[in-house]
């Protein structure tokens, strides 16, 4: 039987990263297994808000990288097939009105159970178990209803979802078998905390993928991340590419203990994948983040940094700040006016203007004047970047231009 999963997400706020990690475990796990996966929006109504947090979720998760297979449906669409299942079981004694609602008649005794791919066996008695409202007195079907419905017609085969769900499971089971549906695996997945110790949530500490998209992470480092979220692939291998972390995803190393996210290893993890893309690519990405942010700098002149800071920065964020000297002026505040005048003088005679040339210019100069390079230079660094951290020196000398950096330098001379 082929794999089938559903990711559901509600249209009530923005994507955030929880919710995303469990969509990415339905989606490593259906493209592993070579499967289908679905995205199903929990709607129950048609505002504007709703259509405008739709197209929402379904960019972040393009964005990420997780795609689905077949048209994207929405739940508003089974509201009828969903009273048609109500009125069957109305019909066979396993549901009654209720104030104009209709309840769910839960079976009295014996227990309702699943093995759980994550947590293994869990029992719920029936007898603890109220009969629940499984349409509202206005018409519309209840999430517990709604939920295993479109499971059953959607032909779901894994349930992969967080475990705040493990309680809505045992009435979603035994509303399953009173329709004579096949019952899907379930697994739920552990939390996701923050660092301290509390349960993301759209309330605490859950930040949107539109925000890491801002703040300059690279998708496949995030779905790197999100993916060690409370599994792994082994006790030693933590870089993966997306191609990799679908051959090698298994429900089985899904681990049932929460997951902390920790923004030092996802930085870290960020600045690892953007190492290690060829330049030209870094490049690419460096440039299509620019222009999500509205900065307009020149291709060209982006294109020539890529090189000096690449090996510097973890996130794409960090890189307005760092090269800002190269597209306008800077302030030389601390910069020591007679090493800024001597330094110009030694930069003048170089030609041609190449960071090999202005090197040895600059460190002649060091040795002329007896200091150290690194105290010769940073005055230097400071005229002509505004900056006590700033690419490599010379490089950044060379890209900014004979003309511009001698200007910067007899500013700061005085």
């Amino acid at each position: 039987m082929s794999v089938r999963v559903r990711m559901a997400p509600s249209p009530t706020g923005f994507l955030h990263v929880g919710g995303v990690r469990t969509f990415l475990f339905n989606w490593l796990f259906a493209r592993q297994q070579g499967g289908d996966c679905l995205l199903r929006i929990e709607n129950t109504d048609t505002s504007r808000e709703v259509e405008e947090a739709t197209e929402q979720i379904q960019e972040s998760l393009r964005w990420l990288g997780i795609d689905w297979d077949g048209p994207t449906s929405f739940q508003l669409d089974r509201m009828p097939a969903a009273r048609e299942y109500a009125d069957r079981l109305l019909a066979d004694d396993k549901a009654y009105e209720d104030e104009g609602a209709i309840r769910f008649r839960m079976p009295d005794d014996g227990v309702v159970a699943w093995d759980d791919a994550v947590r293994g066996r869990i029992e719920f008695a029936n007898e603890n178990l109220a009969d629940p409202v499984i349409v509202r007195s206005d018409g519309r079907p209840t999430y517990n209803f709604a939920n295993p419905v479109d499971d059953m017609l959607d032909g779901i085969t894994h349930v992969i979802r967080g475990d705040d769900h493990i309680s809505n499971t045992p009435t979603q089971l035994n509303v399953l078998h009173a329709l004579g549906a096949e019952i899907p695996v379930y697994a739920h997945i552990p939390s996701v905390l923050g660092t301290d110790g509390k349960k993301l949530s759209k309330r605490h500490g859950a930040v949107g993928i539109d925000a890491f998209r801002a703040d300059g992470y690279y998708a496949p480092a995030l779905m790197n991340f999100l993916a060690l979220l409370g599994w792994s692939y082994d006790d030693k291998t933590t870089v993966m590419s997306p191609q990799e972390l679908v051959e090698r995803f298994s429900l089985e190393r899904v681990v049932s203990s929460p997951a902390t996210f920790d923004y030092e290893k996802l930085d870290w993890l960020n600045g690892v994948h953007l190492r290690a893309l060829p330049v030209d690519d870094y490049a690419r990405v460096l440039l299509t983040w620019l222009r999500e942010q509205g900065v307009d700098w020149p291709e060209d002149r982006v294109r020539a940094t890529a090189p000096l800071v690449q090996e510097k920065i973890e996130k794409l964020s960090q890189y307005p700040d760092f090269v800002r000297f190269l597209f306008g002026p800077v302030s030389p505040d601390g910069a020591d006016p007679e090493t800024c005048r001597a330094a110009r003088q030694a930069l003048e005679p170089v030609e041609p203007w190449r960071a090999e040339g202005i090197e040895a210019a600059l460190r002649a100069f060091a040795d002329a004047t007896g200091r150290k390079p690194r105290d010769a230079f940073q005055p230097v660094r400071l005229a002509v970047t505004g900056s006590k951290v700033s690419p490599g020196l010379f490089e950044s000398l060379e890209l900014l231009g004979k003309e511009e950096s001698l200007a910067r330098l007899a500013a700061a001379g005085g």
